[in-house]
């Protein structure tokens, strides 16, 4: 117990002993260090006997250190032996063997120690041993006969020598002989025959072993082989074989495998971390029997694994514990299988976890040495101090053992030493080194001053800053000559004190300042970084195809930083190009002339600077010169034969033919897959390769039924798809992913719905998909609380707080296992709505139409959901009788967020208008705040409802209107402006007239006859006029026409005057008849039909006589009316408007004709037709109107 408490206790300050470590820094020379081995020889160290033997041990330390040696345990003094010399300045030993000596008197285990005043250091156990390499013993070898088909073993079994040699079989020709899946070597040097064959027939089959060490290569005698068919034996023949032999050859011509090597059913292998572990069974049988590997209860390590010797050697490198296990071999012919298990025990010589690191101290520090070491079986752990057990070495009151660790504390500088550390198991030692040194050191910089970096932009750039100093400086790093320490958020800070900028960008550039601080001083260095431009190859060479015999350029432009140096070099098939004079390079091109078709391949440029690369390359094919007739170009014919091989869970080999190119290079293969089970009869793009390639290592995923097709792709398009390859069913897996999108939203006040994008089938990587959903509030103490559904994508939680945080997590789930831990999001329960109304709500009346409001925000707890913004609701007061025909129109307007004011527009003038403030969330409204009423100042009016002009007479006209319909306000007054036309149209003097807010009516006196005038009327409030409306009118003629019209009455009642006018009826009443009778005889012509659906325009009614006037009212027009054109000169009148009729006119109020037939009623305000274009006229009346003015 007492033990334990100590244990326990040292952890704490062993923390902060590690804190204090320098670790991985070396110590400048000129400082008083122990010494540390640089440089040693091997631990099984093979000499070569006829070479001088050389022993190396080479370390540093300050004073510079002295060396000792010791051989097989004991101090090896090298001055009596005369052969034996030490390298000045170094421990490494010169042993002389080449004048006299032997290299076996040499042999031992060797170790070296440097020593100084601080501690001493030693190397490994050094065992020297000089290479052998024996010749064969002699033997007599017989002929061996054989009938064939039956199996062979040719043994060599080589001298043992030292490092075993390397075996080989030639003939005496020193050929290697031929090897196959029948005949192959074994890994002891034998060679097997699965079954001989008369070519197996030859006197030379000779083993070679050869000793790389001393170059040296012997060989076994000859032995001869003579394989005979069953057909040719004879007596003398048969004679020579057993009774075995014999009858297997007249009957056992075919016959299923039977292991060579190993023998049984089983074996067992032992091998060492570390090292290459080789697995090797070798059958006979007829026919030759294939070999096949597997590993029980597991899968072999992809990218370790090779196969040897046609298969019959597995070969693990790198082997480690977890490639123990049972492997089996299976040997199969058409005759049936056999099976051996090999059972592979992997053993661990010690290998580092953690190797001790030299300490440095400075005086009153605390730290520790850890050596950490792993084995199988587990190494044990023992300390030395300066190369003595430490449990018979120097007492030291600072040092503490603890298992694999040292604690120092309180250091003093006579606790520097050397500490060594050795973990052993019976597969062999490891021997660590590590000083204590205890300095008192300011800090210094060991990188040199004003180091320039260059950079390539957007690449990293790392900025050294090598330091030493006792205790351990703190490290910080500036930019410029005021610039604040750089921050790890946006660089990164390594403990060696160097400085990384991950993405080093222009505005990089500058210098950089290093500070190295302790309690004993500081050390500062400044470094400069240039940012340079990227190489870029702009224009990259392109694929040619080109006719043997032809000329091919390649062109390769490059842009770089105007402040290095580029150079462009060409390669063909990552080689040289070849030097013939073919081949030219000029700037951006190459060009190859007379091409042939040895020039065919891959051209790749290269663009070199000091401190980037960049290449690009295309492949030149050739082609024979067009035949003819010249050849069909299309799309490729569809691959062929499509295989799957090394079929492991996530992952499959595909191999296929390449069907014809039709005459145009195939550029790539484009890989699909069918996922059977989830989505049968659909493709989905799974890999491309170039078109050099007919294979494919496809990734999978697992839980997929995939089935594969391939596709060609040349210049001219794609092929047909391939025929779909056997179908591969993987592994099921648990999840990669999980569900995407999730979200968590209350659909009511006390729930919280969690919602989620599910993963398809072919995502689910397994059967039983589900999801595990968990939930928990955001700022509670609450564990996770979590549910597994299936086949759903929402999830309910109910009985939560209203509008409460919570953290959301979806994870999908299999069968087989649970996806990575999902991320967590946020989402809210639901809302509900608000509780607090708005307070302190004014308005402030901006002008007549416009209204600002202020009001005070709620509480956003009592808004109980998300703030979506303030509503205001308001409404013009309504009188009692308008309130009874129409409800109240209320006016909405939101204001999003948190705002506590807004404007209200559009304001009706001179009007009371009611509101009040809502508070809105996500589930709707809150309480109505109390209502404010406020009024609008007056406005101006609109225009006048209506304006007519009535009862016109010579002097004067009468105006009749309605009020405005908006007075928006109180009317003060109208306003009447008025100015007559004359016949060219122009304005004369305006007249401004008020009238009283009360009339509807007014009468103007006075006024010219016969005038048109135009009238401007508008309604005024205290704010001003309002918008006017206009109209036109025309006083009627004078009294002098009135009297010349009675003159003419009275002449009329002249008897000569009748008498003339009779006459003249009666002349005109001749023409009338004549001219009937002619439209009679016109009658009997098809024609006449027209005539009669046509009436002459001529004799139809005008619509309006000469100096007759349309009515012009328009209120928005301010012009007088134009005078209208003339009629035509062909004297046409359009159909529609020459069915009017004077009775049109009259059929008005104060419709009036003149004693001469003339119409004065047009000004009556009575809205008409206006006249179509053309049928105005100034010319005479027609003959109509000249009837009308007698009647």
């Amino acid at each position: 117990m007492p033990k334990k408490k100590h244990l326990s206790a040292g952890r704490v300050p062993l923390i902060l002993f590690l804190c204090q470590m320098i670790s991985a820094l070396d110590v400048p020379l000129d400082l008083v260090q122990p010494p540390t081995i640089t440089q040693q020889s091997p631990k099984d160290y093979i000499i070569d006997p006829r070479e001088n033997i050389v022993i190396q041990c080479e370390a540093k330390g300050k004073p510079p250190p002295s060396f000792s040696w010791t051989r097989n345990g004991t101090h090896f003094d090298i001055d009596k032996d005369p052969l034996i010399t030490m390298k000045p300045g170094s421990g490494t030993l010169i042993i002389n063997i080449m004048s006299e000596g032997k290299a076996e008197t040499y042999e031992g285990i060797y170790q070296c120690t440097a020593r100084n005043e601080r501690g001493a250091a030693i190397s490994n156990n050094i065992i020297v041993r000089p290479s052998r390499s024996p010749l064969w013993t002699k033997e007599k070898l017989k002929p061996i006969i054989l009938p064939s088909g039956q199996s062979l073993i040719l043994s060599c079994r080589p001298p043992i020598g030292l490092p075993p040699a390397i075996i080989f079989w030639m003939d005496n020709s020193f050929q290697r002989l031929p090897q196959s899946e029948r005949v192959s070597q074994g890994l002891n040097g034998d060679l097997y025959f699965s079954n001989v064959l008369p070519e197996d027939t030859r006197d030379d089959y000779i083993c070679y072993a050869r000793f790389n060490h001393t170059q040296t290569i012997q060989q076994k005698q000859p032995i001869s082989l003579k394989v005979i068919l069953v057909d040719e034996l004879n007596d003398t023949t048969a004679a020579n074989l057993s009774d075995t032999e014999f009858y297997g050859a007249k009957s056992n011509r075919e016959r299923p495998p039977t292991f060579l090597t190993p023998e049984g059913n089983a074996s067992n292998k032992e091998e060492l971390r570390g090292n290459v572990l080789s697995l090797e069974c070798i059958a006979e049988g007829l026919p030759t029997p294939l070999i096949y590997w597997i590993k029980e209860d597991g899968i072999l390590p992809i990218n370790r694994t090779f196969y040897r010797n046609f298969q019959k050697t597995l070969q693990i490198i790198q082997v480690s514990e977890a490639d123990s296990g049972n492997y089996q071999c299976i040997a199969k012919n058409a005759l049936g299988a056999i099976h051996h298990t090999i059972s592979v025990t992997v053993k661990a010589a010690p290998y580092w976890i953690m190797a001790p690191q030299n300490l440095v101290l400075s005086p009153g520090e605390d730290g520790a040495l850890i050596c950490r070491a792993n084995g199988n079986p587990k190494p044990r752990i023992s300390w030395l101090s300066n190369g003595v057990p430490i449990e018979i070495a120097p007492h030291d009151p600072s040092r503490k053992i603890n298992g694999d660790t040292i604690i120092f504390s309180n250091v003093q500088e006579r606790s520097s030493a050397v500490y060594q550390c050795n973990a052993s198991n019976e597969y062999g030692y490891l021997l660590g080194n590590a000083f204590v040194n205890v300095l008192a050191e300011p800090p210094r910089i060991l990188t040199s001053a004003n180091t320039l970096y260059q950079v390539i932009a957007n690449r990293p750039a790392l900025l050294d800053c090598a330091f030493f100093g006792s205790p351990l400086p703190t490290i910080e790093w500036f930019k410029g000559a005021k610039g604040s320490a750089l921050r790890e958020d946006i660089y990164v800070l390594h403990e060696n004190g160097t400085l990384e900028i991950p993405v080093a960008q222009k505005d990089s550039t500058g210098t950089y300042t290093c500070v190295a601080r302790n309690k004993l001083g500081m050390a500062k260095n400044e470094v400069h970084l240039e940012i340079k431009d990227p190489t870029r190859i702009i224009k990259q060479p392109e694929y040619a195809v080109v006719q043997r015999g032809s000329t091919v350029s390649f062109e390769c432009k490059v842009k770089h930083d105007h402040t290095l140096i580029s150079t462009v070099i060409w390669l063909k098939d990552n080689g040289e190009l070849p030097s013939e004079g073919r081949f030219t390079i000029d700037k951006d091109h190459l060009e190859v002339a007379d091409v042939s078709d040895s020039d065919g391949g891959t051209y790749t440029c290269v663009a070199n600077t000091t401190l980037d690369s960049v290449s690009a390359s295309a492949v030149l094919s050739v082609v024979a010169p067009t035949p003819t007739p010249a050849p069909i170009y299309d799309v490729p014919n569809p691959p062929f034969d499509l295989e799957l091989t090394d079929q492991l869970d996530k992952s499959v080999q595909l191999s296929w033919t390449p069907g014809d190119d039709n005459n145009s290079p195939i550029t790539k293969f484009i890989i699909e897959y069918e996922d059977a089970m989830h989505e049968a009869g659909l493709w989905h793009y799974q890999a491309e390769v170039p078109g050099t390639q007919t294979t494919a290592q496809l990734k999978l995923s697992p839980y997929v039924n995939y089935s594969f097709r391939v596709m060609a792709e040349n210049s001219l398009g794609r092929s047909l798809p391939s025929e779909t390859s056997e179908q591969y069913f993987t592994k099921a897996a648990e999840p990669d992913k999980n569900p995407m999108t999730v979200e968590g939203l209350g659909s009511e006040p006390d729930n919280l719905v969690i919602t989620w994008q599910p993963l398809n089938g072919f995502e689910s990587n397994g059967p039983g998909l589900q999801y595990k959903v968990s939930w928990r509030q955001k700022d509670g103490d609450d564990e996770w609380t979590s549910v597994v559904v299936a086949n759903v994508s929402k999830y309910i939680v109910s009985g939560t707080p209203t509008f409460v945080p919570y953290l959301i997590k979806v994870q999908a789930l299999n069968d087989v296992g649970f996806a990575p831990e999902p991320a967590v999001v946020m989402g809210h329960s639901g809302e509900d709505l608000p509780m607090v109304a708005p307070g302190n709500v004014h308005v402030n009346v901006v002008n007549s139409t416009l209204a600002e409001v202020h009001w005070d925000p709620v509480p956003l707890k009592s808004v109980r959901g998300h703030l979506q913004g303030y509503r205001i609701y308001y409404w013009k007061a309504q009188s009692s009788s308008k309130r009874n025909r129409r409800h109240i129109e209320k006016k909405i307007l939101t204001f999003q967020g948190s705002k506590t004011h807004g404007m209200l527009p559009g304001l009706e003038p001179f009007s009371h208008y009611t509101l009040h403030v809502r508070v809105v969330n996500g589930k709707g409204e809150g309480p109505a705040s109390p209502t404010r009423v406020f009024h609008t100042p007056e406005g101006v009016p609109s225009a006048p409802s209506s304006l007519k002009i009535v009862n016109p007479t010579l002097d004067s006209l009468t105006l009749e209107w309605d009020p405005p319909s908006h007075p928006n306000g109180i009317l003060t007054e109208y306003t009447l402006k008025y100015q007559p036309i004359n016949s060219t149209h122009e304005l004369g003097p305006l007249v401004d007239l008020k009238i009283p807010a009360n009339k509807t009516r007014w009468t103007l006196k006075n006024l010219n006859f016969s005038t048109r005038y135009k009238f401007y009327f508008y309604a005024q409030t205290s704010a001003g006029s309002g918008s006017q409306i206009t109209e036109e009118a025309v006083t009627i003629m004078d009294e002098g026409k009135t009297a010349m019209a009675s003159r003419q009455v009275d002449i009329a009642t002249q008897g000569w005057f009748i008498g003339l006018m009779c006459a003249v009826a009666l002349l005109i009443l001749i023409l009338l008849i004549v001219c009937f009778i002619r439209r009679n005889k016109g009658g009997k012509y098809p024609v006449k039909e027209k005539e009669d659906a046509h009436a002459d325009p001529e004799i139809q009614p005008m619509k309006e006589d000469d100096g007759t006037f349309g009515e012009y009212s328009d209120a928005e027009d301010h012009k007088p009316l134009k005078k209208g054109s003339r009629t035509p000169s062909d004297r046409t009148v359009k159909k529609e408007d020459s069915d009017d009729s004077l009775v049109d006119y009259g059929e008005g109020v104060n419709g009036q004709f003149n004693e001469d037939g003339s119409f004065i009623g047009q000004y009556s305000g009575k809205k008409e037709k206006e006249p179509a274009e053309g049928n105005e006229s100034s010319e005479a009346p027609s003959p109509v109107n000249a009837m009308n003015s007698f009647v």
